[in-house]
């Protein structure tokens, strides 16, 4: 008789769970459902809903044994998690008591090496979290030198984007760049890397990624959207593994954790009333137990916060950043 898998234990996820509080008759989102961590956790914890959601076609399919265990408990959705508010109305959801989401790729995708994520692993340049769209090897194909230089600094945060950036230009004129493994020898040409550093290429390959698959944008729509979906005492519980996601979740709690503050030489107005209250001040990370189990987890952190009673507010406007759409089409 086979053994069964090990279950797949998400980073921080005791932590997430105890921030979500699960309560019998509870519904709750699971926006990134992944390996069905998050998910199986909750069910677990008290007789609840869970709606989980997931672009990747291939966590969905894995996920069906799960669903089938729930007992009609866990709804999967294979969807953005940005149409978090959209899944809810069509599952007769008005509102609900938690949203957990673990914002980024997973151990899974990493993993394997014909989705063309990691550049450990040699398969074809793809890093798409779902099967639409352009390919990281389209855009490394067709951006301007000026469009790469700028996904690797804003989305990668590399000091080298510019060098990086001519460097793929004149690769791609001998020969097309189809392969993780040929984009990570280009890129360790010119960024170079002391012993004990990370890989040359982690930053250009972070960039494509979150570039690819709209990462960034899709958080930020994502918070909005859970904030418009949680009903008063429901909680927001965000696990996020770098300086750009984590960002994104600190500022929208704090414009939504606190009244904005007058002046004293304009005439007073009505302010809003803080639609969150932040459970965080700090976000919580990995002890060391779980840093030993998994090093993957070492820039993980968490922040949570509860709806208030007060109306959602209208979603912030996205960055003026590169949009693959633009990119694409050589505007």
């Amino acid at each position: 008789m086979t053994a069964p898998a090990p279950r797949h234990i998400p980073v921080l996820g005791r932590e997430a769970v105890e921030m979500l509080s699960p309560r019998d008759g509870g519904t709750y989102v699971d926006a990134t459902f992944g390996a069905g961590g998050y998910s199986r956790a909750i069910l677990d914890a008290a007789d609840t809903r869970v709606i989980g959601i997931d672009r990747d076609r291939s966590a969905i399919a894995a996920g069906f044994d799960l669903v089938d265990r729930s007992n009609g408990r866990l709804t999967l959705v294979e969807d953005r998690f940005s149409n978090l508010a959209d899944i809810c109305a069509a599952q007769g959801l008005r509102d609900v008591d938690g949203v957990v989401m673990d914002v980024g790729v997973s151990s899974m995708q990493l993993d394997e090496a014909q989705r063309g994520f990691s550049f450990r692993l040699d398969g074809p340049l793809d890093m798409r979290m779902g099967r639409d769209g352009p390919t990281a090897a389209d855009v490394i194909a067709r951006a301007s030198e000026a469009d790469l230089a700028s996904i690797f600094y804003i989305f990668g945060e590399e000091r080298h984007s510019r060098s990086v950036a001519r460097a793929i230009v004149a690769a791609r004129l001998e020969a097309p760049i189809a392969t993780t493994r040929a984009l990570a020898e280009i890129v360790a040409q010119v960024v170079w890397a002391k012993p004990g550093d990370i890989h040359p290429a982690t930053r250009t390959f972070q960039a494509l990624r979150i570039f690819v698959n709209e990462e960034l944008d899709e958080l930020q729509l994502a918070l909005s959207a859970a904030e418009r979906v949680l009903k008063p005492g429901g909680r927001l519980v965000v696990v996020s593994f770098h300086s750009l996601e984590d960002r994104i979740v600190k500022n929208f709690f704090n414009a939504r954790g606190k009244a904005p503050g007058g002046s004293r030489h304009l005439p007073e107005t009505a302010q809003a009333a803080p639609s969150f209250r932040i459970l965080t001040k700090r976000p919580v990370t990995p002890d060391e137990e779980e840093l030993r189990a998994n090093p993957r987890a070492r820039s993980a952190k968490l922040r949570a916060a509860e709806r208030t009673d007060a109306p959602a507010l209208p979603p912030g406007e996205l960055p003026a950043w590169p949009s693959l759409k633009t990119v694409m089409r050589g505007g």
